[in-house]
């Protein structure tokens, strides 16, 4: 057991280590906490070292605050157990109607057996208390936005998954609720923190993050994946319509960025060793389902060198289009598609040279999948208009 020194908590001005990076907590900490004999930087290090690698919490002067977790379901897959747990958090920044009660988000631990036939499990993470983009399909959408995640709650997900349902995740996705471009600046300072090698360390490969294409953020995050440290993170773009027509009554966000907006900014997205772009398309019985669909679909993709036969010069695969079979909401006006229309729809992609994998339904009994995840009693408010600082 360390041992740490015990300096009033009212003394400290040490932010919490969930939400800083390693180097701001050192130099915030620094002198402030002591862990056994270890002093000055070396103990702020050591202290932060300690929470997120032994969960320690005790450390004085150092506050924790991780959102209880409240509810939590498991369901079987062929993979193995999907597990999703859901942490209650503080009303803290939501509008007055919510104000004084506490507020849910949801998280889900998804199993993957591996290359190596090894059991390994990917978390998707919330950003945001509900979304303001108002995708029709999605549950969440049906919450409107309530607020958005800080840093520390974002980690917090990690945390819980770690320290409390007892499951390492190797992946993480910002595929939970809310749009993760809509809180720009707390998802970035939260990968910093989950990519920092004194904390998490999970490589920003095994990161992605998620949009519905976001032309502002998608530009703000290309110029963080230059940075060094960032340069393999995924990122994930939900297309989901054939042409701009099906999108916009899909998506409402369409109508303020097209798909061949969205497209020139996806195409000047940085390109290095190991870095990926996934193109995510949720199939939707008599909405998206075509074969003329396929071909559009084939169509948008075709700059990325996704076809085969027709890859961009001196390019190597930058893209993978998912095939994810529709999750129905609750009061869904749509049924989820059947296996047959899946295969129809992969075998009409893959007969235009797409370069296409489908994505395996896991936790849709339990509300736990793509697209399902939200409070029920939090639903019907009016969307609002995304933000995002300069």
């Amino acid at each position: 057991m360390i041992e740490d020194s015990h300096i009033p908590a009212s003394q400290s001005l040490i932010p919490d280590p969930l939400g800083t990076p390693s180097a701001e907590f050192v130099a915030a900490a620094s002198g402030q906490v002591r862990v056994g004999r270890l002093g000055g930087r070396d103990g702020a290090l050591a202290a932060y070292r300690a929470v997120f690698r032994e969960n320690r919490r005790d450390i004085e002067g150092v506050r924790v605050e991780v959102a209880p977790i409240v509810k939590m379901q498991r369901e079987d897959s062929p993979e193995g157990e999907v597990i999703k747990f859901v942490q209650r958090l503080s009303s803290g920044r939501a509008a007055p109607a919510l104000a004084n009660r506490p507020l849910d988000i949801e998280s889900v631990l998804i199993p993957m057996i591996g290359s190596k036939r090894q059991l390994a499990y990917t978390l998707c993470v919330s950003s945001q208390v509900g979304c303001a983009m108002n995708c029709g399909f999605c549950e969440t959408a049906q919450m409107g936005l309530v607020r958005s995640l800080t840093p520390a709650e974002i980690v917090g997900q990690w945390f819980a998954a770690t320290h409390e349902v007892g499951i390492r995740p190797s992946n993480i996705v910002f595929m939970g609720m809310g749009e993760p471009l809509d809180n720009y600046d707390a998802v970035v300072r939260a990968i910093g923190v989950l990519i920092d090698h004194n904390g998490p360390h999970v490589p920003a490969s095994k990161v992605t993050v998620s949009t519905v294409g976001r032309v502002d953020g998608i530009r703000k995050l290309a110029e963080q994946v230059r940075a060094p440290g960032w340069h393999r993170l995924g990122l994930a773009f939900s297309l989901n319509a054939p042409n701009d027509e099906v999108r916009s009554t899909l998506m409402p966000v369409n109508k303020r960025w097209n798909l061949d907006a969205v497209r020139r900014e996806l195409l000047a997205w940085p390109r290095y060793a190991g870095n990926k772009l996934c193109i995510e398309y949720v199939l939707i019985p008599g909405v998206n389902d075509s074969e003329e669909h396929a071909a559009q679909v084939a169509e948008f993709i075709r700059p990325f060198g996704l076809i085969e036969g027709d890859r961009i010069s001196g390019s190597k695969l930058f893209a993978v289009l998912n095939l994810i079979p529709y999750n129905p909401r609750r009061e869904s006006p749509w049924p989820a598609p059947s296996e047959a229309q899946v295969e129809q729809f992969l075998g009409w992609l893959v007969g235009h040279g797409v370069f296409a994998k489908r994505r395996r339904t896991k936790g849709r009994q339990m509300m736990g999948a793509c697209g399902q995840l939200g409070t029920p009693e939090i639903r019907g408010r009016r969307p609002v208009m995304p933000t995002i600082s300069a």
